[in-house]
C-alpha cells in the first residue's frame, strides 16, 4: 500500500472549496456521500479542511472523479 505524503499540501476550508468547485455546501456533502467527491479531514473539535490536491484533482475531472477504495 502506497502512503502519500500531505506534508505540503494545503488545506482548503468550505469556503474555499466552494469558490474553486462551484458547489454548494449541500451538493458537496451529499457528493462525499455518494463517494464522488474528496472527503474532509478534521483538523480540531467541529472543524474541517480538504486536501487542495484532492480538489485539485475533482476540479480536473469532476464526472471521473471517484473516492479510492478503501
Amino acid at each position: 500500500m502506497t502512503t502519500v505524503d500531505r506534508s505540503r499540501d494545503s488545506l482548503l476550508r468550505l469556503t474555499e472549496v466552494r469558490a474553486r468547485t462551484a458547489l454548494s455546501r449541500t451538493t458537496i456533502y451529499r457528493r462525499i456521500a455518494a463517494g464522488t467527491f474528496p472527503a474532509s479531514v478534521p483538523i480540531s473539535d467541529g472543524l474541517v479542511a480538504w486536501y487542495q490536491a484532492d480538489i485539485d484533482a475533482w476540479v480536473a475531472n469532476p464526472m471521473g472523479w471517484r473516492a479510492a477504495a478503501a
